[in-house]
């Protein structure tokens, strides 16, 4: 079942804004918690793909240490966040071939248009994205 859109603290998004325009040459990438059905942490994540221009690898030791923290504050894995420096907030190819937690949302952050920050959310799942409507606000 997938929802019918997504409700983004400003808090979160600005973060993740912030995180994609610091790193404007090479994609970052972490997850985003929720309790109780409310996003609520933001887990940013080493990229450690070979081509992180291109592509992100969430870095394992820093992904599972996330978790824990997730775990110890009773909290579920929301989404998965990455940046596009150069390309639209849509799922790449690889990024549909690779995702493989079909419960998360995935959040996609493009530094493609000049001047404006875009952020979209995709379920994928089987191979398929289908983009969730995302609200940004309190």
């Amino acid at each position: 079942m997938n929802p019918k859109e997504i409700h983004l603290p400003r808090k979160i998004a600005n973060q993740l804004l912030h995180l994609a325009q610091i790193s404007p040459d090479a994609e970052i990438c972490g997850l985003v918690s929720s309790k109780q059905g409310k996003v609520s942490h933001c887990y940013p994540v080493k990229n450690v793909a070979n081509h992180p221009q291109q592509r992100f690898l969430l870095d394992a030791s820093e992904q599972i240490t996330a978790m824990a923290q997730m775990r110890e504050l009773n909290e579920d894995l929301f989404a998965i966040y990455h940046s596009h420096p150069t390309a639209p907030a849509q799922p790449s190819i690889h990024d549909i071939a690779l995702a493989s937690y079909p419960e998360a949302l995935h959040l996609i952050i493009s530094l493609n248009t000049k001047g404006v920050l875009d952020m979209r959310s995709f379920k994928i799942n089987q191979h398929t994205a289908l983009e969730i409507p995302l609200i940004m606000g309190d």
